[in-house]
């Protein structure tokens, strides 16, 4: 379908208020960049939840800050869903995502802590999914001393949160634990590459740019050979057997679309329960309009009732 054209609105304002990525700069700069720029605005308000607070979690190349979220009305049985950020690895923070995480955590029931990484460039592959495997390690070891349920997991990540909770599902799964029932990939950044159909399409037009992607990529990896690494490019990976379940969701107009299916389709041919949902008439990073779009409105409860199932299966 065509572009809704309420999110054709959005791009147009978003073009034209905040600073366009400057390709020639380093993410260090252009991080700056974006950040003065949306100061202005303030901090977005986002769903009551039941208590948030910020921690300190242990890692092996030191502490890593994360937003643990808990629902109203929970008792120490509500499950974990770790949530990773997006931003090409480069961009975004706690406090970026702080309305979906307040919205997900209602959604779903679940406990959600996000997770602050370490960013590129200043800390290339593999730091940032290495803090992320490391944080979602020790919440799920933790959990009893934080009142909730670590041993049913979930992880989430939108972008190239997206590919960190892939590449975090891969780590549990070669490194024996911890056991995680789902994972959520909300427009994934799922491998080294820009030789897709959605990629040469919908590359120029849409809010996110291919050629952005690229750029995000160069600031992430220190070697163009690393994205061959599956931990780098989920897609790689030499088996998806075994697996945790997944739910991808791709908008129509994403240069990232064909990818994220790509990796649908090879989790099911490799026996992983996987949904699928292509959201039409939406661009990457739609999620961030909550309560504007209808459609954002209803991936929240989809991502919500996958959740609520996979960790709360039937006694």
């Amino acid at each position: 379908m065509a572009l809704d054209p309420k999110a054709a609105a959005i791009i147009e304002y978003m073009e034209s208020t905040f600073p366009q990525v400057d390709t020639t700069v380093s993410g260090t700069e252009m991080r700056r960049r974006i950040s003065e720029s949306t100061a202005q605005f303030g901090p977005a308000t986002g769903e009551q939840v039941g208590h948030v607070s910020d921690h300190l979690v242990s890692g092996p190349n030191g502490t890593i800050p994360v937003r643990i979220y808990r629902p109203e009305g929970i008792g120490s049985t509500a499950p974990l869903a770790m949530f990773f950020h997006g931003g090409g690895w480069v961009l975004c923070d706690l406090d970026s995502h702080d309305t979906l995480c307040r919205a997900i955590c209602n959604a779903s029931g679940c406990v959600v802590v996000a997770v602050d990484y370490r960013l590129a460039p200043e800390h290339r592959f593999p730091v940032g999914v290495e803090d992320c495997y490391a944080a979602t390690a020790w919440m799920a070891g933790q959990s009893s001393n934080f009142g909730f349920d670590g041993t049913r997991l979930a992880v989430v990540g939108d972008s190239a949160g997206g590919n960190l909770a892939a590449a975090v599902a891969q780590m549990a799964r070669d490194r024996n634990g911890p056991e995680i029932a789902l994972q959520v990939l909300l427009y994934p950044v799922i491998d080294h590459s820009d030789q897709t159909d959605s990629h040469r399409t919908i590359g120029d037009d849409y809010f996110l740019k291919s050629r952005e992607v690229m750029y995000y990529w160069d600031q992430y990896l220190t070697h163009s050979e690393e994205g061959d690494h599956p931990y780098a490019s989920p897609l790689r990976a030499s088996s998806h057997r075994h697996l945790p379940r997944a739910l991808i969701i791709v908008p129509e107009y994403d240069p990232l679309r064909d990818e994220g299916e790509a990796y649908g389709r090879l989790l099911i041919e490799a026996g992983v329960p996987t949904t699928m949902h292509r959201v039409p008439g939406m661009f990457h990073g739609f999620l961030n309009f909550l309560t504007v779009l209808e459609a954002a409105d209803e991936a929240k409860r989809e991502i919500g009732d996958a959740l609520r199932s996979a960790l709360n299966p039937p006694s």
